[in-house]
């Protein structure tokens, strides 16, 4: 589903990523884990398309994210862990703005905005402008417009900053029946009690080098992932 091989950005003199190759697989939840500034959004964003790097090739689904970008971004949702959303619009427009990107049909799209505004609890919501919303808020619509199109490959920057419990809940429960439905889930966070229960796979980062890929149960062995991951970066 997603391959990085060999992925190197410099900014300057300071190599942000370091000759990161990795393999996320349909039906996995791959947890990308590291301190701020390890490369873990640089490396997302390479992966959308959003930033171009110095070396290396990522494949979406078999294409190239250099050659064929369009084709890439068919087949990827990309959530921020900040949502630079359009402040102008309503709820409700960003969502058929979204749509129309994606040639999604009136009557499918019609029926996923009610179902996941009425889960996410902000049905009552969407008449109202996006500059109206808190960050939570944001977050949500943010996932909405995700699931809407139906991506492949759901990449993901810190997702459950500024949700609720509740929410947090049911993003995982969505991941999992995403992977379980055939598509894959590549995301970054610090909450690393959610990634040792919530991901098949891992990988540890530091300052753009890889330190640790695999399984859960082979990055933390027999201790906790806290544990695996405060050794590697002291």
């Amino acid at each position: 589903m997603l391959k990085i091989s060999n992925l190197t950005k410099v900014y300057g003199n300071k190599v942000a990523v370091n000759n990161l190759s990795l393999h996320i697989a349909p039906g996995e939840i791959y947890g990308f884990i590291g301190h701020n500034g390890a490369g873990k959004t640089t490396t997302l964003k390479a992966c959308c398309g959003i930033l171009k790097f110095d070396q290396g090739e990522i494949l979406v689904n078999g294409k190239s994210i250099t050659q064929d970008p369009i084709g890439c971004k068919r087949d990827i949702a990309y959530i921020p862990d900040n949502p630079d959303l359009y402040d102008y619009m309503k709820g409700i427009q960003y969502l058929n703005f979204i749509a129309d990107i994606y040639h999604i049909s009136r009557e499918q799209r019609h029926d996923d905005i009610q179902k996941y505004a009425a889960l996410f609890e902000l049905e009552n919501d969407l008449g109202q402008p996006v500059s109206a919303y808190s960050h939570g808020m944001k977050q949500k619509l943010a996932i909405i417009s995700a699931l809407i199109h139906h991506p492949r490959l759901m990449i993901m920057d810190e997702p459950f900053v500024g949700l609720d419990p509740k929410s947090s809940h049911l993003v995982k429960q969505m991941m999992r029946e995403h992977c379980n439905a055939g598509g894959a889930v590549f995301f970054s966070t610090h909450v690393l009690e959610v990634a040792e229960k919530l991901c098949d796979k891992i990988a540890i980062i530091k300052q753009g080098n890889l330190l640790v890929t695999g399984t859960t149960e082979e990055v933390k062995g027999n201790s906790s992932l806290e544990e695996v991951f405060l050794e590697l970066e002291g």
